[in-house]
């Protein structure tokens, strides 16, 4: 054999024991293969009937079935995002924290000493396996700004974690994908998915999780409600599975099982109240088939929806306004403001055209247009038909990438730039801030609006309603927004009396004031 044919020989000899030795150092060290790394399958959904007797062997079943696939996550992170104590038992609202205080009153929550910024602060949530390659969905709000992250399975040895990272992650949905790093020995099992757009209200569910720190705890209930629209984010609301299966701090990223031990929802919130800042019976999960359809896009790190730069009136239309828009039936979303260079001011719609089809399917309402318009692909060109004085039309637009970021961000300039809100009794209330509600001590998720002028001898200033007062309540309603505060008050006709319960300097106080 020549020199150079020799030199070839053991080039490629040695290429090939080079590529064999490293895979049995990645084999014994556990790392995921590169291939593996690069591509998560989409569980299968089973669509079948749920139907069958349960019996006392049913729900030991699905735990000896099922706890194998749930994980324990803690995670590390420098910015403010989970802290132990507020998923361990720190008097924080869970529905407060993950979603902004659209729920229900929370317990005054103590004042936290200053901690230098880089400090870590710890956290805690639950996830389960979608992926022998160590695939596994948890919360966003479970990873997010999380520096390190460490996973524990069922029945690991005392200390026994194995890192992992974010692959991608949706703030609208609250998911994340994230990939163990590091392999236990013996394979991962997979959890089964089932169909949560077959989830009726009085469905079982079981809920597994680490409430408390208190690993793969296993609660049972029913489902409560269905197409709740509670989760997502500010104007964009997405519909959600109310269960009374106990969920607690620590549950979030946790499957919620059907009957056969399928995963139909990714348990996220809990409502809880002043008393308690655990469970009270209701519960919030993610449905699965939202989190599924995602799968293949946070896979690639990156989520895009579309956006056409409207705003939608709130509400069903009556058939009062259908009539006067000259609309056949009740069916329809009104547009109330439109960006301007946005894709439908381009297109030549305008405030007060009601949305009747969009790209030809028939719009129900408000949430049907958003769900169609965030589901398709930016730069699709799509028809939209719309009702213009009385009038069919027909427009054609080319749909935008919605950027979260930035509408979460110009949400935050509008609230704190809008001038005070009239009440028509004498006081002005404006939007309460973050920086109003850390200065006045406000109970976490609490507080409708902030009152920062009140006219002398009038309703609100004869009742002893003073600037600074915060509405908790009308008419024994909680409130959450100017809009709810404005809506209550204006249901109290002249001469009848409202109820308020405000917060001032550090107590709940009960007013009664008269409408003239």
């Amino acid at each position: 054999m020549s020199t150079r044919k020799t030199t070839l020989f053991y080039a490629v000899l040695i290429a090939i024991a080079s590529v064999a030795v490293g895979m049995v150092i990645a084999s014994q060290w556990g790392l995921p293969s590169a291939s593996s790394a690069q591509t998560v399958n989409v569980p299968a959904m089973n669509s079948a009937p749920l139907n069958g007797a349960i019996d006392a062997q049913t729900f030991r079943n699905i735990a000896k079935q099922q706890i194998p696939t749930v994980v324990n996550i803690r995670t590390e992170a420098r910015a403010r995002t989970q802290e132990l104590t507020e998923f361990f038992g720190g008097g924080d609202d869970l529905l407060q924290r993950f979603f902004g205080g659209r729920g229900g009153p929370q317990g005054r929550r103590p004042r936290q000493s200053p901690r230098p910024d880089d400090q870590l602060t710890q956290g805690a949530g639950t996830g389960f396996i979608i992926d022998k390659a160590g695939f596994i969905l948890t919360n966003n709000h479970v990873v997010e700004g999380a520096e390190n992250i460490k996973v524990t399975m069922f029945g690991a040895a005392r200390n026994e974690e194995y890192s992992a990272k974010v692959v991608g992650r949706d703030m609208l949905t609250d998911s994340a994908l994230i990939q163990l790093t590091e392999m236990p020995v013996g394979g991962l099992p997979e959890a089964k998915f089932g169909d949560s757009e077959q989830m009726q209200q009085g469905d079982w569910v079981v809920a597994i999780g680490n409430p408390f720190s208190l690993g793969h705890t296993v609660t049972v209930g029913v489902i409560s409600a269905i197409g709740r629209p509670f989760g997502g984010l500010p104007q964009r609301p997405q519909d959600m599975l109310q269960t009374d299966a106990a969920i607690n701090p620590g549950n979030s990223g946790g499957p919620l099982l059907n009957i056969r031990g399928e995963v139909v929802g990714m348990n996220t919130a809990i409502y809880t109240d002043a008393q308690r800042s655990a469970n009270i019976g209701i519960g919030f999960a993610t449905p699965i088939n939202a989190v599924r359809e995602l799968l293949p896009q946070l896979r690639t790190g990156k989520v895009t929806r579309g956006v056409i730069g409207v705003q939608v009136s709130t509400g069903a239309l009556s058939k009062e306004a259908a009539q006067a828009h000259g609309l056949p039936n009740t069916n329809g979303a009104v547009l109330s403001q439109i960006t301007p260079g946005g894709p439908a001011a381009k297109a030549g719609l305008e405030p007060g055209d009601v949305i009747v089809e969009f790209n030809g399917r028939p719009v129900t309402d408000s949430d049907a247009l958003v769900a169609m318009v965030v589901g398709t692909r930016p730069g699709t060109s799509v028809p939209i038909t719309v009702y213009r004085d009385r009038k069919r039309q027909t427009f054609n637009l080319t749909v935008d990438e919605l950027d979260l970021d930035a509408e979460q961000g110009r949400t935050t300039r509008l609230e704190r730039d809008r001038e005070p809100t009239a009440t028509g009794l004498g006081m002005e209330i404006e939007p309460i801030t973050p920086e109003i509600s850390r200065e006045l001590d406000l109970p976490r998720g609490r507080g409708g609006a902030i009152v920062t002028d009140v006219q002398r001898g009038s309703a609100a200033s004869n009742a002893g309603i003073a600037p600074s007062d915060v509405i908790l309540e009308v008419n024994r309603e909680p409130v959450s927004n100017v809009s709810q505060v404005q809506r209550e008050l204006q249901k109290a006709a002249p001469g009848t009396p409202v109820f308020l319960l405000i917060w001032r300097d550090g107590q709940q106080v009960f007013v009664t004031l008269t409408r003239r």
